[in-house]
């Protein structure tokens, strides 16, 4: 099940210039409150980026999944940093997060390749 990249990120991009550009302004509320939980703070950003990561796995969202493992490893994360995250998710959700940890490995194994 092989995931497009570069298209994965173009369709998140497109759809949420349209949401945001709607004209329903609490849409563009929210979003900038999520933007800016990540922005550099008291905590690094790609904790904050693998924070993302854990519980989008627990709650088991895979574009939300998709966009901290994109995210986190832009911010440097190692795979080592990404499977103590993939196993916090585990602990934490426990082994209905196992789809996800294998899309989780999956997207993660992609976005490596590309990057090399």
């Amino acid at each position: 099940m092989k995931k497009n990249v570069p298209e994965t990120r173009k369709y998140r991009l497109e759809m949420n210039d349209k949401i945001l550009n709607s004209g329903f302004k609490d849409f563009n509320k929210f979003f900038g409150l999520d933007n800016k939980a990540y922005l550099e703070g008291a905590l690094p950003v790609k904790m904050k980026e693998l924070m993302g990561l854990v519980g989008s796995m627990v709650l088991r969202c895979n574009d939300c999944i998709f966009y901290h493992i994109d995210r986190s490893i832009s911010e440097g994360a190692t795979k080592e940093e990404l499977y103590e995250a993939f196993n916090i998710a585990l602990i934490v959700g426990g082994s209905i997060v196992i789809p996800h940890l294998r899309y989780a490995f999956e997207v993660m194994e992609e976005i490596y390749d590309e990057n090399e």
